[in-house]
C-alpha cells in the first residue's frame, strides 16, 4: 500500500513535447540512507521547494516513484500564472471574512511576484512572458458581479479594471457582455519552468532519486522514516509532501477532490491571436480558459468534471475536444481551432478554492503543500515560502491562512 494514492493524472499529448525540455532524471539508491530533509514528489511544486531550500543553503533529498521528473500532471498544466484566484474575492468575503480574503488574494499576488523576479534572476528559458487578463462575465458573475469585484480588488491595490461591452469589443475584439482587465499575471512553459527548478537545485547540491515508490511513513520524535517498496529506508530530520493531485493519505482533506479537465493547443497562427495576448477566462463554471504560445499557438481549456477515472476521461475526450474547439471558434471566429494538439488531465479542487500547505497535524516534522485549486503553480510558489520559512524556524504571518484544519 504506498504513501500516495496513485493516479493515471493525463493522457493524450500536450503541446509542451514540441519544445525542447532538459531531461533531470533520478538515479535509483542502492542502499538506506539519511538525509537533513526529504521531498516526496519531482514535480512543480517540488522543483520550488528544493531550489528554494537550497537558496537557503540546505541540501534536500528528492524522491519521486518516476525515474525521469516532470512526468506527472506539471506536464499538463496550462501555465497561466494568476494571482486571480477561482473563488472571486468578493465571494472569498462572505466565506472567510474580507480581511482575510484580502491577505489571500495578496498572499496570491505576491507569490506572481516572487515567481517572476525569481525566474528572471535565474535566467531560466522557459517562454516566461508577463501580460494582461481577461475575466468574462458568465453564469457566475454577470457584469454587475463584475463590477462589485473591481471594486473589491482595487480597494486593496490590485490592478483590475471593469470594462463593459463596447470596450471589451473595441479593445479585445471580444463580443461578451463585460470582462476585468487585470494587470500582473504572466504564463510560461510549465515543463521548461520546472524543469529549471530543479536543475537549479540539483546543482546547488539537492539530490534526485527514482524510480522509488514510498509505501510507508514514521514519524517519531526526532525524525521521520520513509520506507519504500524495495526495502529501503530513508531517515530525515524532515519529510516535505510535494505529491501533488496523487494525494498523500495522510494529508486527505474534507471537500478536497481531484477533477478531470481537457486542453486543446491549435497550429502556430501568430498573426491571428487577440490583441495583447491577454490570458483569457469565464467567471463561469465550468469555465473555459485560453493563452496563447510564444510561437503563436493557441491553448484552449475546459469542459471539466468531477471525477478522475483516465477510464471515463478517456472515453469523453473526443467529445470534449470538440466542444472546446466549437466554443474557441465562437469566441474568435477568425481562429483556425483546430486541434494539433489534445490532452487531459487531473487537477485538485477544495472547497474555498485555495491550497493547503504547512506542518501535517499529527505527524511531527512533515510538511506538506496540497495546491488545489486552478493556480496550481502560482500556489507552488507560494507553498515554497511557506514551507521553507517553516522548516527555518521563520513562520510567515500569511501560513495560518492556509495551514491544515
Amino acid at each position: 500500500m504506498g504513501l500516495t494514492l496513485k493516479r493515471d493524472l493525463r493522457t493524450g499529448a500536450a503541446v509542451w513535447s514540441s519544445y525542447r525540455v532538459p531531461s533531470v532524471k533520478g538515479h535509483r539508491l542502492t542502499r538506506s540512507t539519511r538525509a537533513d530533509i526529504v521531498i516526496v514528489g519531482a514535480g512543480i511544486t517540488g522543483a520550488m521547494v528544493a531550489q528554494r531550500l537550497v537558496a537557503a543553503g540546505m541540501r534536500p533529498l528528492i524522491i519521486d516513484r518516476r525515474r525521469a521528473a516532470l512526468l506527472g500532471s506539471t506536464a499538463a498544466s496550462t501555465a497561466l500564472l494568476q494571482f486571480e484566484l477561482d473563488t472571486p474575492l468578493s465571494e472569498l468575503s462572505s466565506v472567510l471574512g474580507r480581511r482575510r480574503a484580502e491577505r489571500v488574494w495578496l498572499a496570491s499576488r505576491e507569490a506572481v511576484n516572487d515567481l517572476r523576479t525569481r525566474s528572471t534572476r535565474m535566467g531560466l528559458q522557459c517562454q516566461f512572458e508577463s501580460l494582461p487578463s481577461l475575466y468574462l462575465a458568465g453564469d457566475r458573475l454577470d457584469p454587475k458581479g463584475l463590477r462589485r469585484e473591481a471594486r473589491a480588488r482595487q480597494r486593496i491595490g490590485l490592478p483590475s479594471e471593469y470594462l463593459d461591452r463596447r470596450s471589451l469589443r473595441r479593445h479585445f475584439t471580444i463580443h461578451r457582455a463585460a470582462a476585468l482587465l487585470s494587470h500582473g499575471n504572466a504564463q510560461a512553459n510549465p515543463v521548461q519552468l520546472a524543469a529549471g527548478y530543479l536543475r537549479a537545485a540539483i546543482r546547488g547540491g539537492a539530490r534526485m532519486h527514482g524510480p522509488h515508490e514510498v509505501v510507508g511513513l514514521h514519524s517519531g520524535r526526532y525524525e521521520v522514516t520513509l520506507s519504500t517498496a524495495d526495502g529501503l529506508e530513508l531517515r530525515a530530520r524532515r519529510v516535505v509532501l510535494c505529491t501533488g493531485y496523487e494525494v498523500a493519505k495522510i494529508v486527505s482533506a474534507p471537500g478536497d477532490s481531484v477533477h478531470s479537465t481537457w486542453v486543446l493547443a491549435t497550429r502556430p497562427q501568430s498573426r491571428r491571436v487577440w490583441p495583447q495576448r491577454a490570458l483569457i477566462w469565464e467567471a463561469a463554471e465550468p469555465y473555459l480558459y485560453l493563452r496563447t504560445t510564444a510561437d503563436g499557438r493557441v491553448i484552449c481549456g475546459g469542459e471539466d468534471a468531477p471525477f478522475s477515472s483516465p477510464l471515463r476521461r478517456d472515453e469523453l475526450t473526443p467529445r470534449k475536444i470538440q466542444r472546446l474547439s466549437s466554443k474557441l471558434g465562437l469566441l474568435f471566429p477568425h481562429l483556425d481551432a483546430r486541434p494539433e494538439f489534445s490532452w487531459a488531465g487531473s487537477f485538485g479542487s477544495s472547497t474555498t478554492g485555495l491550497p493547503t500547505i504547512g506542518a501535517v497535524p499529527g505527524y511531527p516534522k512533515c510538511y506538506a503543500a496540497m495546491g488545489f485549486g486552478g493556480n496550481g503553480i502560482t500556489f507552488s510558489m507560494l507553498a515554497a515560502r511557506l514551507l521553507v520559512g517553516a522548516i527555518m524556524g521563520r513562520t510567515h504571518p500569511d501560513a495560518p491562512l492556509f495551514a491544515f484544519r
